[in-house]
């Protein structure tokens, strides 16, 4: 027996069926939900128009990706923070990064994998027209993120080659899981312009709202200031990223890590180990990278 959750269903119980639906269904078959293959293409041609002419760099904002009593189930089921590491630097603070599987819920990872699978990347190819799209079953970097009170990530670019897979990375999804979040709390992302001269664009991270946006290597965007909202609250999204293969070009490629920027007139330091990482990325050959980066004085 095949249950559609679209307009606002979950499990076939109604849950504001008076809503607006969402944007992409899920079909229950057997205890295992999944995507429509044709509906994620009919849903990809409908955004590409405004996927591609989006500014400062194709994206697009989606309201209600999917059903509300969904996400809130997700959202429910991150890992506990307690004894686990975060990030806590000057570029991003009290970040916890968690692989799907560290879930102990099948609803996560069941999700997860329709992320990663055939239907959702021809959605993907149908909007951005980036054919031949690869998806991460490592969620290098990706996965569940949450950020508690006074954290923040800086204003940065994404590293481009994934290590493992030696592909090119194109493309992010954000899914946000942040249920009765007030914009004073912060945590928007923020989209900034290629010469990082100011924020074209900032989307609150909202339960439902889902952002994908083109991956290069001046795709500036994070939430740089520290979240004000109560102690007991966090910010918490899933992220998954798209790659293609290299080309022939591939070898003229600059490896990058997360590239951290400086806004203008702000207090952000100059992230200089990530910065003599590039140089020797670049300069050093590769048999000596290994020790130059040892000998790196900001690490």
């Amino acid at each position: 027996m095949i249950k559609k959750i679209k307009t606002g269903t979950l499990g076939g119980s109604p849950v504001e069926a008076s809503g607006t639906p969402a944007l992409f269904s899920f079909q229950l078959n057997d205890g295992y939900y999944s995507f429509d293959e044709a509906e994620c293409r009919e849903n990809g041609k409908a955004l590409a128009s405004a996927y591609r002419d989006a500014q400062p760099f194709p994206h697009i904002v989606m309201e209600k990706f999917l059903d509300t009593e969904l996400l809130r189930t997700v959202a429910n089921a991150f890992p506990a923070t307690g004894g686990k590491r975060y990030f806590n630097r000057s570029q991003e603070r009290l970040k916890y990064q968690f692989h799907a599987n560290e879930s102990s819920s099948g609803l996560v990872r069941n999700l997860f994998s329709e992320l990663n699978g055939r239907a959702f990347l021809g959605f993907l190819e149908e909007m951005t027209g980036i054919q031949g799209l690869i998806s991460d079953p490592y969620l290098d970097g990706g996965g569940l993120h949450l950020t508690q009170a006074g954290g923040y990530l800086g204003v940065h670019a994404d590293f481009n080659l994934h290590g493992p897979m030696h592909v090119e990375r194109r493309l992010n999804l954000l899914v946000y899981l942040n249920d009765d979040w007030h914009s004073e709390y912060g945590g928007a992302l923020e989209l900034w312009d290629r010469q990082m001269k100011g924020c074209a664009k900032k989307v609150e991270p909202l339960l439902g709202r889902a952002v994908v946006f083109s991956t290069n290597l001046d795709s500036f965007h994070g939430h740089p200031d520290p979240l004000s909202c109560p102690p007991q609250r966090d910010r918490r999204s899933m992220a998954t990223y798209y790659y293609t293969a290299l080309q022939d070009s591939a070898p003229l490629l600059h490896v990058r890590s997360t590239t951290f920027q400086v806004r203008p007139g702000s207090g952000d330091k100059v992230d200089w180990e990530v910065k003599v990482d590039h140089l020797i990325n670049d300069w050093v050959p590769p048999r000596l990278q290994r020790i130059a980066r040892r000998l790196n004085p900001f690490r």
